[in-house]
């Protein structure tokens, strides 16, 4: 193979991960030319709407996925957490970069943090599952929603006088925006999403040559978690945009998943957790959604569905 035609979105971030896979590919086999295919999704071209009004996950996903089973590109790189728990026939999540941290951040525009914020501070997110769990924290803080990418978002924290925004803490630390950070949110407070923190490769499931190709970027540790945490949002039904959360981690070979299921009002959350064999990851995170969804979790995606799906 001399040449790699790479699927990605168009945004900074995206671009950042799709180079990063370039890299990563011209250092294992000298010589390979890469071509980034760039794909606007119908997440890119409506801005204007909550992501809860206008579809599911794969809005960020799908066109470069019809690319992919046209054979308009080798690869698809995505940021995990975009991902459906439901593949395309004939597709493969067949590599999972190592995860950087998956926890959300906050970015504050007097550098307070979240105990510090005043009563009744507004904050800005896009995301049901940052806004409920946040209300269960503090019910007194204020949400618009917010679209665009990085630095879209950031100009709105000043240009719409925002207390402060949340967004992953990886993204910005892969865009060198590290240091704009005031403080990193604990899974104690907010369960990150599925598969947040990691980027994951897509191919053709026959296409064995490419597989081979690009196994070497698959880290085993984070593939495990990643796959329990999906095993939990397939089985509690977490297609749509809903207020749920799941992390897996690993410790001397066993794997600790926890998770959250809440109302959009943050007034009720459900938390559960569960550990085992590391090997046992996806019956594990199976196991915990049976146990979230007899705390009552199904009755609330339930009515959320109803109202945002």
């Amino acid at each position: 193979m001399t040449k790699v035609r790479i699927g990605t979105r168009g945004s900074q971030l995206a671009l950042w991960q799709a180079d990063k896979v370039a890299l990563l590919i011209k250092k294992q086999h000298p010589g390979t030319i890469t071509d980034l295919v760039k794909i606007k999704t119908t997440g890119d071209k409506i801005l204007d709407s909550p992501l809860s009004k206008i579809g599911d996950k794969g809005l960020f996903v799908k066109e470069i996925e019809n690319a992919l089973i046209k054979r308009e590109i080798d690869i698809a790189v995505h940021s995990a957490k975009d991902m459906p728990t439901e593949i395309p026939a004939g597709l493969i999540l067949t590599a999972y970069l190592k995860r950087d941290d998956p926890s959300d951040a906050l970015i504050s525009a007097d550098g307070r943090t979240l105990d510090e914020l005043r009563e009744g501070a507004v904050i800005g997110t896009s995301s049901l599952r940052r806004r409920a769990q946040l209300l269960a924290y503090r019910p007194d803080l204020r949400f618009v929603d917010l679209r665009g990418n990085v630095d879209t978002r950031l100009r709105k924290l000043k240009e719409e006088k925002l207390d402060a925004i949340l967004l992953s803490g990886a993204g910005l630390t892969r865009l060198g925006m590290g240091d704009k950070i005031t403080e990193r949110i604990p899974a104690s407070i907010v369960v990150p999403a599925v598969g947040q923190g990691l980027i994951v490769i897509e191919a053709r499931e026959e296409d064995r040559k490419t597989l081979d190709f690009v196994e070497f970027m698959n880290d085993r540790d984070t593939a495990v978690c990643v796959k329990a945490e999906r095993a939990f949002s397939d089985s509690i039904g977490g297609g749509c945009q809903v207020p749920m959360g799941a992390l897996a981690v690993l410790e001397d070979g066993t794997m600790k998943l926890k998770a959250v299921v809440a109302s959009l009002d943050g007034e009720t959350l459900l938390r559960a957790e569960i550990d085992g064999p590391a090997e046992d990851g996806e019956a594990l995170g199976r196991e915990l959604a049976e146990r979230m969804k007899d705390m009552g979790a199904a009755e609330i995606l339930d009515e959320i569905r109803r109202e945002n799906c």
